[in-house]
């Protein structure tokens, strides 16, 4: 159902071209808000929501400065609605693979595929929630980092600088909501487990055998979560990280 509010709620998210970006973006545009999202690449013409290539930034997080020029037009975006911003919402992410899709440890991963793993998959999100703290504030909003099963115990397929990176997150979102809690702003995370999405590594039926529900996650079930953190619903919900695996961890 739409919402009647006088001031339409806006939400930003990040890495929203496929999967739980997708499904994110389509969840909260279903309940009428307005979606501004970013990705490395450009709007994708078939996208099905209402959102389009005017609400849409095309920005590379691994470099420092695009990022930070993508929160300037972010903010001047943001100018339409009041300077309000009820969400934001860090999802993208990157995991180098090896040779043939390859798992890459501590001792195979270049320095260089740290460092962009680092930028993008860590220092985006909180040079984002740093660089919109006003319009945050105004709305009283909430922020979600995107974490992962994988930052809590070694994973089969996701790399070691994925893995850190999203355990660096996930320690990133308590000391966020310390510090951005005194100003109504919440900051939760949510750590999905195996979920069906394009990217999915060869062998994950092996793993599927040893989660409780007997299946991969949706992309739209971790939306709905995502959705619960930045609604009303979640007012009282702050510096947690959720798990959505199925149970693979009990």
């Amino acid at each position: 159902m739409a919402q009647t509010n006088e001031v339409r709620k806006t939400m930003i998210l990040t890495g929203a071209s496929r999967g739980i970006g997708h499904a994110t973006v389509k969840r909260f545009s279903s309940a009428g808000w307005r979606v501004i999202t970013c990705s490395r690449h450009p709007f994708p013409e078939n996208c099905p929501w209402d959102a389009g290539p005017e609400d849409h930034i095309q920005v590379d997080l691994a470099d420092v400065a695009k990022t930070e020029e993508a929160i300037l037009e972010m903010k001047e975006r943001l100018k339409e609605q009041n300077s309000r911003l009820d969400a934001l919402v860090n999802n993208a992410a990157i995991s180098p693979k090896g040779e043939g899709g390859a798992r890459l440890g501590t001792m195979s991963t270049d320095i260089r595929d740290w460092q962009a793993v680092f930028q993008i998959n860590f220092f985006s999100s909180i040079m984002l929630a740093r660089g919109l703290v006003d319009e945050l504030t105004a709305a009283k909003g909430a922020v979600v980092n995107v974490t992962s099963i994988a930052g809590s115990r070694v994973h089969p397929f996701a790399g070691a600088a994925y893995a850190t990176s999203k355990a660096a997150l996930a320690a990133l979102t308590r000391e966020m909501a310390h510090d951005f809690g005194p100003l109504g702003v919440r900051v939760n995370a949510i750590a999905p487990g195996e979920i069906n999405t394009s990217i999915l590594s060869p062998g994950t039926e092996k793993i599927v055998e040893q989660i409780p529900l007997r299946r991969l996650g949706t992309s739209e079930e971790v939306a709905k979560i995502i959705y619960v953190l930045c609604s009303d619903w979640g007012s009282y919900v702050n510096g947690a990280e959720i798990s959505i695996n199925g149970g693979q961890h009990v």
